[in-house]
C-alpha cells in the first residue's frame, strides 16, 4: 500500500497500484474466510451443532455490507476529481486488512 502512495504517482498509477492490492488482500481475506468455514463445518459435523458456523458466515456477509457502505460514503464525500475511487479502494483495503488480522487473531 505505501508503494501506491509515492508522491510521483500519477491518480491513473495510483488507482491502478490499489487495484493489485485489493487483488491480494481479497485473496488472503478469502482465505482466511474459506479456513474459518471450514474448521467451523469440521467442529459442527463432530458435535452437531451449526450455529457458530451459520453466525460467522453472517457476520462475514455483514462486514461485506459494512465495508461497501462505510466506503461508499467517504468516496461521496470526496470529488471524483480530487480522487474519489482512490479513497474507495484505500478505505476498501484497510478495513480488509482489519477483517483479516481479526480472523487471523481467532484460535
Amino acid at each position: 500500500l505505501s508503494e501506491c502512495q509515492q508522491s510521483d504517482l500519477t491518480m491513473a498509477e495510483v488507482s491502478a497500484c490499489l487495484d493489485s492490492v485489493t487483488k491480494v488482500v481479497d485473496r488472503e481475506l478469502q482465505t482466511w474466510v474459506k479456513n474459518h468455514i471450514f474448521n467451523l463445518e469440521e467442529k459442527a459435523l463432530i458435535n452437531g451443532r451449526y450455529s457458530a458456523l451459520k453466525m460467522f458466515k453472517r457476520s462475514q456477509s455483514n462486514f461485506i455490507t459494512f465495508r461497501d457502505n462505510d466506503c461508499r460514503w467517504q468516496y461521496l464525500t470526496v470529488s471524483p476529481e480530487k480522487g474519489a475511487n482512490i479513497t474507495y479502494k484505500k478505505c476498501y483495503i484497510h478495513l480488509s486488512q482489519a477483517r483479516i488480522k481479526e480472523l487471523s487473531q481467532v484460535k
